[in-house]
């Protein structure tokens, strides 16, 4: 029972959004509708009675635009007002078709003497008739005993059944008369209090995505627009990233300065600031630059309304690897950081097809990664192309990018075929109104809610990994550093990936933190017993072709 219930709906589109309010008003009478960017209803001209809407709910309506902090103090006010009880509500209450309504009485008055008041009956009992094991396990974790265990609901739901099998084949016929009774409600109430003044309020949102989400235009338009970011971000991060190295860099030569003031062995130096701090200063100057240019114009496309677009492509190239449309959602962000990939997936419901999203995320590189891609590129591939260098290097990032998307989708086809079997579930997705983006939100969210945020996690993994690198660096066996060792012994693998044993090696050292792959791999030529990086590009390309690195080689790493 909560002591409050904010539902935020969108003014423009406020039928859909009504779906919504009715359902949390089955759960809970403690309820606050808000009805945001009613500035932007206001320049579509579409009118909202907000006084007659909170007559047919029953509860408090109150209208804002929460960009300007119009309506904020009201709708606080009615929060107060709704927790302490001052408000009295006659609720509006969804009337299924008879059968349903039948059912729903038969077993409401026992779910009544079971449930205490803990919840509301008849929400409890639409759960029981249509089927929702998920969220009636959920009701059982939070009792002492399970709803079914008492005999005389069990009594009642066949008795209810009974009922429901005289009109509905199955539970997804019960579950589609739910629905559809909901979603006509909510029509109803939508024609009685929202008014369209203009009747093309929404043309033009409707000629953008005729072009951006049409099977011709569609998909190049998003490709034009990554590798735009791409350029951006790979031409963008150079130079801070660059300067923020030096100022560490700098900073190391201090602790060089204070350890060997106080007379700290060799060893403890060493581990510490060569191994540990090094790394750490590798990852924060590589990674912070981009994410810093990557997540705001990731942000600007999301705050754009052009993300779900993004979506919509890629839904059918989901479906047909049996996995789910919002993974492109989840994909798209682990170009940021594949961390904050597999954390979207929460937004999946299904196990099976949030565990497809979580092990396919790998396969679309982060920007961790365009460190050793873009370099990589520029050498074997754009180097020879002068002043477009930084175009075809974007290009080389995008193709892999693309190869990466096809092989996530052919695993995924694989996955759901084999090991974690089963079809696609549906899901509707909702493409919202293009809207102005707020920049000054957008740095704020991005910078602190995602880049500071993802840059911390990868800093706190990196520093043990650092000390581990430098250990195995430092540490000899008959003269040869475990480093070495291993590298030794990964070789016959890494040839057969076309690779060396370094390079495979570089990769599993710098699993917790991409940034340092290629830093490893040319600590390991030069037989040095910390991180170091080469000159230039064309230093390490002299470096890389000479231990035996072709373009094959570098297409293998890549």
């Amino acid at each position: 029972k909560p002591k409050c219930c904010v539902v935020v709906t969108d003014a423009t589109c406020l039928e859909r959004n009504l779906n919504l309010v009715l359902q949390v008003l089955e759960i809970t009478d403690r309820v606050v509708v808000c009805v945001n960017l009613i500035d932007e209803a206001r320049r579509k001209e579409i009118d909202i009675d907000i006084k007659r809407l909170s007559n047919i709910l029953g509860v408090p309506v109150v209208g804002t635009n929460a960009r300007d902090g119009q309506g904020l103090d009201q709708l606080k006010e009615m929060v107060k007002k709704v927790t302490t009880g001052q408000t009295k509500n006659s609720l509006f209450k969804v009337e299924y078709d008879e059968p349903l309504e039948e059912a729903i009485k038969l077993l409401e008055e026992s779910l009544q003497t079971i449930l205490k008041g803990e919840l509301d009956s008849r929400w409890v009992a639409l759960r029981l008739v249509e089927g929702d094991r998920r969220t009636l396990d959920t009701i059982d974790k939070n009792r002492d005993s399970r709803l079914l265990n008492s005999a005389v609901l069990n009594k009642k739901l066949n008795e209810a059944e009974s009922i429901l099998k005289m009109k509905y084949a199955d539970k997804d016929e019960i579950r589609d008369a739910i629905v559809s009774s909901i979603v006509l409600n909510a029509e109803e109430i939508s024609k009685k209090t929202v008014n369209f003044k203009n009747k093309r309020y929404n043309e033009l949102d409707r000629r953008i995505d005729d072009i951006l989400t049409s099977k011709i235009f569609g998909i190049p338009i998003m490709l034009a627009l990554l590798g735009f970011i791409f350029w951006l971000t790979i031409s963008g991060a150079n130079y801070p990233s660059e300067l923020i190295a030096k100022g560490l860099f700098y900073i190391e030569d201090c602790l060089t300065d204070i350890s060997i003031s106080l007379g700290l062995p060799e060893w403890l130096y060493g581990a510490l600031v060569l191994g540990v701090y090094r790394t750490l200063a590798w990852v924060v100057s590589v990674m912070l630059p981009p994410m810093a240019i990557f997540f705001p114009l990731f942000t600007l496309l999301e705050d754009l309304g052009y993300l779900p677009r993004v979506a919509f492509n890629l839904d059918n190239f989901f479906k047909k690897a049996r996995a789910h449309g919002k993974q492109a959602l989840t994909m798209c962000m682990s170009f940021g950081c594949n961390a904050a990939g597999v954390i979207a997936c929460r937004i999946i419901d299904s196990p099976r097809e949030r565990l497809i999203a979580i092990i396919t995320n790998n396969f679309v590189p982060c920007n961790g990664r365009f460190p050793t891609l873009i370099a990589l590129s520029t050498i074997f591939v754009a180097g020879s192309f002068g002043a477009f260098q930084s175009i075809m290097a974007a290009l080389t990032l995008l193709v892999t990018i693309i190869i990466g998307v096809i092989i996530t989708l052919a695993v995924s086809r694989i996955l759901s075929g084999t090991i974690l079997k089963g079809l696609p579930s549906s899901f509707t997705l909702e493409l919202p109104p293009y809207r102005k983006p707020q920049v000054g939100r957008i740095l704020v969210r991005s910078l602190l809610d995602r880049t500071l945020f993802v840059l911390a996690r990868a800093v706190i993994v990196a520093a043990p990994a650092g000390l581990i690198i430098w250990l195995m660096a430092n540490i000899n066996i008959r003269n040869i550093s475990v480093l070495a060792w291993g590298a030794k012994i990964l070789h016959p693998i890494g040839y057969l990936l076309g690779m060396d044993g370094y390079i495979l090696l570089a990769f599993i050292l710098g699993l917790p933190a991409n940034e340092i792959i290629i830093p490893i791999i040319v600590m390991s030529y030069m037989a040095t017993g910390s991180l170091i990086e080469a000159e230039s590009l064309s230093a390490l390309k002299e470096l890389l072709i000479a231990n035996g690195w072709t373009w094959l080689t570098a297409v293998c790493t890549m």
